[in-house]
């Protein structure tokens, strides 16, 4: 009886010395500077996740369509709708990144129709954060080619988009700090 006394001692001395260990070597435990660490739950769920600590339930809740809260705000986005305004779109997926728009008439050929694909690469407004490809369909007596054109316009409507985006941010930045001397009484000099 004796030993099997010491034994189960033992054993779970061990085991919790196990277990700290592990936590502590980890990463899972970690000393933390209490002025660091914000009170408000939600303050230190946004930091949490501004950090990259975050949690995952597989895959519950997941099966919903794509997430487009984040539309209106992305500049490259907005951009990109208000020049292709002038023609339908045929499929505007911002979880996926792309717009494309549906056949429209070429204005210089009128044997033949367009077709706009913008992908983006990036939420950041640079060269290489989008790609515009044109392309062509003609139909001769009910034969139809398409083909993907190779010219400067889609670069051009890629300045242009990129041009905008540039605006659309000079413009709400401009307006934060309006609205911030607003409300913290402060005059511009």
């Amino acid at each position: 009886m004796f030993s099997s006394i010491n034994f189960n001692r033992i054993w779970v001395i061990f085991t919790v010395l196990l277990l700290f260990l592990g936590l502590t070597n980890c990463g899972i435990y970690k000393k933390t500077d209490a002025r660091n660490t914000p009170v408000n739950a939600k303050e230190r769920a946004q930091k949490n996740v501004a950090e990259g600590k975050s949690f995952s339930l597989g895959n519950l809740g997941k099966g919903r369509s794509g997430s487009f809260e984040f539309a209106s705000s992305n500049p490259l986005w907005r951009a990109s709708l208000s020049i292709l305004d002038f023609t339908p779109l045929s499929n505007v997926d911002y979880a996926g990144g792309i717009i494309i728009t549906d056949w429209f008439d070429n204005e210089n050929d009128t044997t033949s129709e367009l077709k706009i694909s913008i992908k983006f690469l990036s939420d950041e407004i640079r060269t290489d954060g989008m790609e515009v490809t044109i392309f062509e369909k003609k139909c001769v007596n009910s034969n139809c080619s398409t083909k993907k054109i190779k010219n400067n316009v889609a670069l051009e409507i890629k300045n242009t988009i990129l041009k905008k985006a540039a605006l659309l941010v000079k413009n709400q930045n401009k307006k934060n700090l309006d609205e911030y001397n607003r409300k913290n009484k402060r005059i511009e000099k």
